[in-house]
């Protein structure tokens, strides 16, 4: 069944009709919407392409599904159930402390604020903190633990209502949410409408090019509906009044850029060293991701040999993580519950729901040492390094994993 969604008919960014296709990943379903195992009927399907502007550079899914229905009331995501997240997030606000000097006096925004993950460490700090997510659950979870948070999607509307309210951000910070956003002007509009003139602007987002270099094609899924590189985002921003001024290139997610803004231009050396980078590799251009979907194909290729050469000895296999990723990557390359036992993961909320699209069963982690699978498919891969530390009963009993980009492997 093919569900309710539009196709822009330009970029997001900048409005170009000059676009040409990456990826056909094919119709798909919502990555995040687990299935309970007592409902009924047809689970929806919606296209997925990536198309490349040659006007802004920008990399994008053409396709849109209403946000109420990517982040309703079942949105299952959790970030403090990451442990590298938490770390991640813990020295990413002990240096915006120090970069910008706050204080009891100042005021940390964060949009899509989660259940608080970010924002605890500025408030244990003593820094006043503002959460704004639009997901009831995790929203709730963060108001129980003591930060306030305005429930609502971010846009131009609401920044100038809390601007109403007296809200000046001295910081703004936006992880793994600029790449969510349909219109991406509206959003960035509204951060420097509650930007206080002095403030700053961190960005975390997801790397096109590491993207490409890793044959990461699962982490293109309806709700990530651009992918930035440094020259498409520094455009973006920079139509706002907000000028990149710093970046730090990051390995979570499988490669991340931690932006910085402000509303007066005071480029590092950084920005133009990874911008030359970017020209160099031709990652401005189309040419850059041509060959981008015979690489995909060659992992989904690869990696279902691997899994069926391995069932045919007689091996047993699951997966480990319910992730958004990995309902991209079992429906795209096919691998499902003939394949796979069950998938586990740590977020509770999660666990007893389905997989979309595939049916696997989502069960808690115990269950790994508990059955003992020959294997088990990393569909986290991009916290690799933590499951397997948490997993070391599994792997001391013989249990081996397989990674599943940017060609599949089996470790250790």
């Amino acid at each position: 069944m093919i569900g309710q969604y539009t196709v822009i008919d330009g970029c997001r960014s900048c409005g170009s009709t000059d676009l040409s296709e990456v990826l056909d990943l094919g119709a798909m379903p919502l990555a995040d919407a687990l299935v309970d195992p007592t409902a009924e009927g047809e689970e929806p399907h919606f296209p997925l392409s990536v198309w490349f502007c040659s006007d802004c550079t920008l990399v994008q899914i053409r396709e849109s599904v209403p946000p109420e229905v990517l982040f309703g009331a079942d949105y299952p995501y959790y970030s403090s159930f990451s442990d590298a997240l938490l770390d991640h997030s813990r020295s990413n606000v002990t240096d915006l402390i120090a970069r910008c000097g706050l204080d009891e006096s100042s005021l940390a925004v964060e949009i899509a604020s989660n259940d608080g993950y970010l924002l605890q460490y500025f408030r244990d700090a003593g820094v006043p903190v503002l959460g704004i997510d639009p997901a009831p659950g995790p929203a709730e979870a963060a108001r129980r633990r003591g930060i306030p948070t305005r429930g609502g999607f971010f846009g131009t509307e609401l920044a100038r209502t809390l601007v109403e309210e007296g809200v000046a951000a001295d910081v703004v910070v936006a992880n793994n949410v600029l790449a969510h956003v349909p219109d991406q002007n509206d959003f960035v509009s509204g951060i420097a409408t509650v930007l206080a003139n002095d403030g700053l602007v961190s960005v975390e987002v997801p790397y096109v090019v590491d993207l490409v270099d890793g044959v990461e094609f699962d982490t293109i899924y309806h709700e990530h509906q651009c992918y930035f590189s440094v020259e498409s985002a520094r455009r973006l921003f920079e139509r706002h009044g907000l000028f990149l001024n710093d970046l730090e290139r990051l390995s979570i997610h499988g490669g991340t850029l931690r932006l910085r803004f402000q509303k007066n231009r005071l480029p590092s050396d950084a920005v133009e060293m990874v911008l030359a980078e970017e020209r160099a590799r031709g990652a401005h251009s189309f040419a850059f991701y041509a060959d981008f979907g015979h690489r995909v194909e060659g992992v989904r290729r690869d990696l279902t040999a691997l899994v069926d050469g391995l069932k045919s000895d007689g091996a047993t296999v699951a997966a480990y993580g319910a992730a958004a990723k990995g309902a991209t990557l079992l429906n795209y390359t096919g691998i499902g519950t003939d394949r796979l036992d069950f998938v586990v993961d740590r977020n509770h909320h999660k666990q007893g729901r389905l997989m979309p699209g595939v049916g696997l069963r989502i069960e808690a982690p115990n269950r790994l040492t508990e059955t003992m699978p020959d294997y088990v498919l990393m569909l986290a891969w991009n916290f690799a390094d933590e499951i397997m530390a948490q997993q070391q009963a599994y792997l001391a009993a013989g249990g081996r994993f397989i990674l599943p980009v940017p060609s599949p492997r089996i470790v250790p």
